[in-house]
């Protein structure tokens, strides 16, 4: 057991590493190349602080196992809405301003789109084909209607920038990394399913969950910390619509396999809710305080204990 958990948290390492250095090294080679701010924004970083979650899941059901693939897909989404935004409010109360609502409305879709599949029971590669052209059409709306603080940043991108063979050096180190991890996380998640006699989906959903988005969860404190706690809710939107669409699609067309059916009575019905939440704060709420912080730190916590009642 002592050897399983050693193997967790060595995934757990690797991944968070290796998603830094490959955002670090896909966001270097985008300037190098002279791409504009929003793709790099929307398209390079949104897919590279996803690859954590899309490795582990991918390798998951790659291994025939559907309960911690989906379960890591769902509970992702729930970490960074009930977790993630919950603990920066908690710490760090800010003013909300509206921005984030077009990202959000996309994720609260997907959620519903998604939910509607697994409580239909439907897989299949075209699912999974229909998600990712779905992902490629929002991705496409956002680079061609970029928010005004995207287009204003076109002229912030002055300053020493990484050689380019060392951000080559950087992507696919991360690469290596991410794909290592991943595989220990899933491998010593499924052995402690089968020990401690719980079900994959549990662990997916909490444990496989929440270490894929430690590197969210740090990048949105560290944000608060310098001041800029409002960074957090659009790192919330748009992961929530990256996870959803991206590793689900990928998922689904690399190994259509069921929904499993332990999602649908809580996780599933908690994913759209926390989704409507989220364009509820972005469209009408002006203040994300405390009592807001400790209320979504206290359903997270909540829907972890029920998971493994």
């Amino acid at each position: 057991m002592a050897l399983t958990i050693m193997m967790v948290l060595g995934g757990l390492v690797l991944l968070t590493v290796g998603g830094e250095l490959l955002v670090r090294g896909a966001v270097s080679i985008s300037s190098r190349l002279g791409l504009p701010t929003v793709v790099t924004g929307v398209v390079i970083v949104g897919a590279a602080t996803s690859m954590p979650e899309l490795v582990t899941s991918v390798d998951a059901a790659l291994m025939g196992s559907p309960g911690i693939a989906w379960g890591n897909i769902v509970g992702s989404n729930i970490a960074n809405s009930l977790l993630i935004l919950g603990a920066v409010a908690l710490l760090f109360p800010f003013p909300l301003t509206g921005a984030g609502k077009r990202d959000a409305v996309v994720g609260l879709i997907a959620s519903v789109l998604l939910a509607g599949i697994a409580f239909a029971g439907l897989h299949s590669i075209g699912i999974g084909i229909f998600l990712l052209a779905a992902l490629a059409t929002y991705v496409l709306w956002r680079v061609t209607h970029p928010r005004k603080t995207e287009a204003v940043e076109e002229d912030d991108q002055d300053g020493p920038q990484m050689a380019l063979i060392l951000a080559i050096a950087l992507f696919l180190v991360g690469v290596g990394a991410l794909v290592t991890g991943g595989h220990l996380l899933v491998e010593g998640a499924v052995e402690i399913a089968r020990v401690a006699g719980v079900s994959e989906v549990a662990i997916g959903a909490t444990v496989v969950a929440v270490g894929t988005s430690l590197p969210e969860l740090a990048a949105s404190i560290a944000a608060a910390w310098r001041g800029q706690p409002g960074l957090a809710l659009g790192n919330v939107v748009g992961s929530n619509a990256f996870n959803l669409l991206l590793i689900g699609g990928v998922t689904m067309t690399i190994a259509p396999l069921a929904i499993p059916v332990e999602l649908l009575d809580i996780e599933w019905p908690l994913l759209v809710a926390s989704a409507a939440l989220l364009l509820g704060l972005c469209a009408f709420a002006k203040r994300a305080g405390r009592a807001l912080g400790a209320l979504l730190l206290a359903a997270f916590a909540a829907n972890s204990v029920l998971l493994f009642a």
